[in-house]
């Protein structure tokens, strides 16, 4: 009994409380750590897959120095003003030493404030911005660094995929092993996008300012560093308000940044652009500039390098030009049934300083000034009237105006009227057609088209009794060159566009020298020319050209009026006008008495607004303004048998017999030139 309380011993040991959860919880440790084990190792092996991934195609680092781009060609307007720009622009590389400091300053405050302090990831800014765009349920914020960008700008595309970001990371971690926080920085400035097609600080700062960069002021570094979000958007050229909030912006990220403060920042906002206000309009000169290109070759051949090419183009004209070709051709044109104009300005010595090629660049990129070859009319006579007093002929030599026949062609006067006797003065003044076809017959077709090459008409001439009347086609650009002649007091001219050609670097590639051919007309006759042609807005067919100073020109206007001319200098500039139809189906009368007289003194009255009036450029020499022809030289000169024509002192003959030597010398040299081309 007294066992029955004991267990019965069977040896084996109790169990200890709780021991089997022990055990379970130890092996469920080693559990854990074997599979976290192998999960680190499958994890550190598929990082490592996923690193080969996006290094395997890595861009060649090598390259980071080196800047790939097509040549650039930068077009200056007289001024030093950008006009245009063709290729990607880059401008001179720049060390953080020759900015200002609040340039680089500005770039940081906005665009990357941790620059100095992070490792090539800014983690904070980019947890601030998924938490920014998970919140606004779309890409609002980026969390790029600037070593990021760089990374992004020099090696990879803009492509927004998980392949493209994962290298940009890894880029961005061996710049900043392999460089220092200031050489980021300056090969950021130097390769970044500023709008505009300019890649650097310095570009961009030529770009918007006309200016360096080590020159910009607080208020231009605040809207470069602006740009850099959305270069177009931004763009003072786009939209000059959104350009000035965002520098405003840039201004109070600097302050947060401790760059500055409130009240610097404040005043500098208040300064804003100061002088020089960037332009608002679009483009200028647009048929100036591809002229410009397009004769770029003949002078450098075909570069490699960056060029800047000043060219004689005046912003200021330019405006003028367009703004006035435009308000009074929209205004009167259609009703008239014509539906375009071209207007070409130039200096005496044939510096363009305004050219407008048609109405809308935008529609059509046809060259109205350059390339239509259309008949000048009546505005081609000065080379017949020219051609007349070389050959014995004065301003006061008399023919009588009634109608005449040549063969088949029966030229007939404007309306149909005729003066009776009249001065060769009269005649040009009125641009009376029947005797300049009794002109060309004394003087000779050949001989005018001569005149008319000599004096820079490259355009073929048929040398029939019609050119009296312009029948063969030209240019605008030529003929206005043309008539340069009398303003260059009789000097000829070739009009260009380029003054000089540099590389980026400012190695002079090409600079104009000289000024033309010489003298091609003398003296005695370029005053005769001039007396003629005053009379044509004095009082002749030019009347409405006047502009209350001394003035010369040529009206011109062709059958059915299809063509409508004008062309006329003052001693500082020699302006033609053109208007038409590009098919060359008729106007509605319009003459060029009309309206390209209206747009040439239009634009002639504002560009010469500010100038004091001046003479004609007196030409020299001791000769009379009109050299009186003996009283019947005109009517008693025997006849050409075989031309009907008379025959008059060759133009070398005449130079001699004047004294100037020279002259006739330089004649000499284009005949034989011409008759070995021939």
């Amino acid at each position: 009994m007294a066992g029955r309380g004991k267990k019965k011993d069977n040896g084996r040991k109790p169990k200890r409380k709780g021991g089997g959860s022990w055990r379970q919880r130890h092996g469920l440790l080693l559990d854990v750590a074997k599979w976290g084990l192998v999960a680190t190792v499958w994890s550190f092996f598929l990082g490592l897959c996923f690193v080969g991934w996006l290094a395997y195609d890595l861009p060649d680092v090598s390259r980071l120095n080196e800047i790939e781009h097509k040549p650039s060609v930068t077009l200056l307007a007289a001024d030093g003003s950008i006009l245009a720009s063709y290729g990607d622009l880059y401008g001179k590389t720049v060390t953080l030493q020759e900015l200002p400091g609040y340039l680089p300053q500005a770039v940081i405050a906005t665009e990357d404030r941790r620059f100095y302090s992070h490792f090539g990831l800014d983690l904070r800014g980019l947890a601030r911005a998924v938490y920014v765009n998970l919140r606004s349920g779309g890409w609002v914020q980026g969390g790029s660094t600037i070593t990021q960008q760089l990374a992004k700008n020099v090696f990879l595309t803009p492509a927004r995929t998980l392949r493209r970001k994962g290298q940009e990371v890894l880029l961005a971690l061996w710049l900043e092993h392999n460089f220092t926080k200031d050489q980021l920085l300056e090969l950021y400035l130097n390769r970044v996008y500023f709008g505009a097609g300019t890649y650097g600080v310095d570009a961009a700062s030529h770009r918007y300012f006309g200016k360096p960069a080590s020159e910009v002021t607080r208020y231009e570094a605040a809207l470069l560093a602006g740009l850099l979000k959305a270069p177009s958007r931004y763009s003072p050229f786009n939209d000059r308000d959104l350009a000035e909030a965002r520098a405003k912006l840039v201004l109070g990220n600097m302050v947060a940044a401790d760059y500055m403060t409130k009240d610097e920042a404040d005043a500098v906002a208040a300064e804003g652009f100061g002088h020089n206000t960037p332009a608002r309009s679009g483009p200028l000169g647009q048929y100036f500039a591809d002229w410009v290109l397009d004769q770029l070759p003949g002078f450098v051949g075909y570069s490699d390098r960056d060029l800047v090419v000043t060219t004689t183009l005046d912003p200021v004209l330019q405006r003028q030009a367009e703004a006035k070709l435009t308000e009074i051709f929209m205004k009167e044109g259609p009703p008239q049934d014509a539906s375009e104009a071209a207007l070409v300005s130039m200096t005496p010595e044939g510096a363009v300083k305004a050219m407008v090629g048609g109405l809308d660049y935008g529609n059509s990129q046809f060259n109205r000034a350059t390339q239509a070859q259309r008949q000048p009319g009546s505005a081609f006579k000065p080379f017949l009237f020219l051609t007349a007093f070389e050959n014995g002929f004065d301003p006061d030599s008399h023919f009588t105006d009634a109608p005449i026949s040549i063969g088949n062609w029966k030229p007939d006067n404007y309306n149909d009227r005729y003066y009776g006797d009249v001065t060769l003065r009269e005649a040009f003044a009125r641009s009376l057609n029947s005797v300049a076809a009794q002109l060309i017959q004394r003087v000779g077709p050949k001989r005018v088209a001569q005149t008319a090459e000599r004096l820079g008409i490259n355009s073929k001439l048929m040398a029939t009794p019609s050119l009296a009347l312009g029948t063969s086609e030209v240019n605008l650009l030529e003929m206005t060159g043309a008539y340069a002649v009398f303003a260059n007091r009789g000097e000829g001219v070739w009009p260009y566009a380029i003054a000089e050609v540099r590389d980026r670097e400012g190695t002079l590639l090409y600079a104009r020298e000289g000024s033309g051919p010489g003298r091609i007309v003398a003296p005695r006759y370029v005053l005769e020319m001039q007396d003629i042609m005053s009379s044509v807005i004095e009082w002749g067919t030019g009347k409405a050209a006047q502009i209350g100073r001394p003035e010369a020109g040529k009206t011109g206007t062709t059958q059915d009026y299809r063509d409508a001319w004008f062309i006329g200098y003052t001693a500082e500039l020699v302006t033609g006008v053109w208007v038409g139809n590009d098919d060359g189906h008729p106007m509605k009368k319009v003459a060029g008495s009309g309206l390209p007289v209206k747009i040439w003194q239009g634009f002639m009255a504002a560009a010469l607004d500010k100038e004091l009036p001046r003479p004609l450029p007196w030409p020299g020499g001791n000769e009379p303004l009109v050299a009186g022809v003996p009283d019947g030289t005109a009517d008693t000169a025997s006849n050409d048998a075989s031309s009907g024509t008379i025959v008059a002192p060759d133009p070398v003959t005449a130079a001699k017999e004047t004294g100037n030597d020279s002259f006739a010398n330089f004649i000499e040299r284009l005949v034989n030139q011409r008759d070995n081309k021939k």
